[in-house]
């Protein structure tokens, strides 16, 4: 199951998207979403949230 984002803690820092090593993540309207496809559940997005909005 891919990372997912919980839009109302997520305040587009972009620290997600720069920790991906696919690039599976994109800020969007100023809020972080996953491509479900491209997530390999490596967790290293999870980490890097400031605001704990991203868990597998």
């Amino acid at each position: 199951m891919a990372a997912t984002i919980n839009q109302d803690t997520c305040v587009g820092c972009g620290a997600c998207v720069d920790t991906c090593p696919v690039s599976a993540i994109k800020l969007e309207n100023d809020k972080a979403t996953v491509a479900e496809g491209e997530c390999i559940e490596c967790g290293a997005c999870v980490g890097a949230c400031p605001t704990e909005a991203i868990s597998l």
